[in-house]
């Protein structure tokens, strides 16, 4: 049965860039301008770079705001404005800016297996029960 909804929804791609301060003792191992994107949900890494695990897996990471920061804010949010974030080892001088790039279009049932339900529960997208 075709859906009658529209199920799609928009995420930003993202660049997160490291920002080292001339001069400070970095320890995560990041240098100046090293970078990622998240585009959709494929992580990338410019060949030949390296990232810290750390970053992503430490309390006080990255991880946790990737998401958030993809998805459209209100423009009073603070996650529409904050962009700069420290490095999880207090000790660490480097910061890691994420820029919110290309705005692309998912469609819902190409991205999971589960369906969207109507207020009913009878399915109207994705697999049939």
């Amino acid at each position: 049965m075709a859906s009658q909804y529209n199920d799609s929804f928009e995420l930003y791609d993202l660049r997160v860039e490291a920002v080292c301060p001339p001069n400070a003792r970095i320890l995560c191992g990041a240098k100046d301008g090293d970078y990622f994107t998240l585009e959709g949900e494929m992580l990338h890494l410019p060949p030949g770079q390296g990232i810290l695990i750390d970053i992503f897996f430490d309390p006080g990471s990255l991880l946790p705001l990737l998401p958030a920061k993809q998805r459209p804010t209100h423009p009073n949010d603070w996650m529409t404005t904050d962009a700069l974030i420290a490095c999880p080892d207090p000790h660490c001088a480097s910061r890691w800016r994420i820029i919110r790039t290309q705005l692309r279009t998912f469609s819902h049932a190409n991205v999971t297996a589960v369906p969207i339900f109507t207020p009913n529960a009878t399915p109207v997208v994705g697999l049939e029960a």
